[in-house]
């Protein structure tokens, strides 16, 4: 297992971190805790998660994945051989994961409720990551295109900062990163922590395969050059890029086929991009999970692809996928795909 830092927190992540949404929902206590005895017997010491959690998203279950991460560590006692990661929802109407109801927001008042909230499941003290899951503003996200001028107030950034600042002050959050975030609010995280001497943002988890490459404009260079590693999330496309949908198909039991939730990978052009895919990984000796988990992992601005899985099965497979050679040929092959097939699917 390789190890990579994560930003400039002293802290090292693997290379591979374990997702954990279908768990409290596809997946029971028992299992999520088999997925992650067996990640981390194989060197994985990254997890992450969400108070969103389980997906799809729904009062019921909602917080129910942390809850299943707290009951294992309260039995294997070994909170310090994990960097656990998890989020705050950002705008939405998803008023059931507050008290008292209405939209969520990301404002002092919602940031001091998530995080007492998420470490009374998490079962833990500390959260070595808290990100903040999907901005305040409103953004064209999850499969949206394009960007409007819209005229809505958002929390400023340093009012977010500062509301993270003081529970990293008392030790409930070690460090801070966010997710489905634009080049635009890195930058101002980035230029208000500094400015004001307030946390500094050590990751960026977006959504980053090989038919949604939008990272690479803007984001990329925003991330090396300031040291905010992608956490790639959806490596795999939602399984797509597996080839288990391709021409309609809908496997029993598949996440795709119990929720549907797949209009980001059925727009103009995902099917033959996702095709395309496909056949390259067996042009070139590969499973199609092999050659889409590899392209994240040998990106420099990655700093662990997340993976998840709803067997023991696929678990073992996706990590396996990462001992995969990658070879000059295999890099332009995937640029070619994307020279031709140009992010169908952000």
């Amino acid at each position: 297992m390789q190890y990579r830092p994560l930003g400039r927190t002293g802290l090292n992540v693997s290379a591979i971190g374990l997702g954990t949404m279908t768990w409290g929902e596809q997946n029971t206590q028992a299992q999520g805790h088999e997925q992650m005895d067996y990640a981390l017997a194989r060197g994985i010491n990254f997890f992450d998660t969400a108070e969103l959690y389980a997906v799809p998203p729904k009062p019921e279950t909602q917080g129910s994945t942390e809850t299943i991460i707290g009951t294992w560590f309260k039995a294997r006692k070994n909170r310090d051989q994990i960097i656990l990661a998890t989020k705050i929802a950002g705008r939405s109407p998803m008023g059931w994961c507050r008290d008292e109801g209405g939209k969520t927001r990301l404002n002092a008042a919602q940031i001091d409720e998530a995080v007492e909230k998420s470490l009374k499941r998490l079962q833990t003290d500390y959260i070595d990551l808290y990100q903040l899951h999907w901005p305040d503003r409103k953004l064209a996200l999850f499969g949206g295109h394009g960007y409007s001028d819209y005229p809505i107030d958002f929390t400023p950034f340093e009012i977010i900062l500062e509301a993270l600042d003081r529970h990293v002050q008392k030790g409930n959050i070690r460090h801070i990163g966010v997710s489905n975030e634009t080049a635009w609010g890195v930058m101002r995280y980035l230029i208000e922590a500094e400015r004001r001497g307030l946390p500094r943002i050590a990751s960026i988890q977006n959504a980053y395969h090989l038919v949604n490459r939008s990272f690479e404009t803007g984001l990329a260079e925003v991330s090396l050059r300031e040291d905010v590693g992608l956490l790639a999330y959806s490596p795999l496309g939602q399984g797509t890029l597996t080839g288990k949908y391709l021409n309609h198909a809908r496997p029993e039991g598949a996440r795709g086929t119990l929720f549907g939730r797949l209009d980001r990978y059925q727009g103009p052009g995902a099917e033959a991009a996702i095709a395309a895919c496909v056949d390259c990984a067996k042009e070139h000796g590969l499973s199609p999970a092999q050659l889409a988990l590899k392209f994240c992992d040998t990106r420099p601005f990655v700093t662990s692809t997340l993976i998840g899985a709803t067997t023991m099965e696929q678990l073992a497979e996706n990590i396996d996928a990462f001992d995969v050679p990658w070879t000059d040929a295999l890099d332009d092959a995937v640029n070619a795909l994307n020279t031709a097939h140009r992010s169908p699917c952000p």
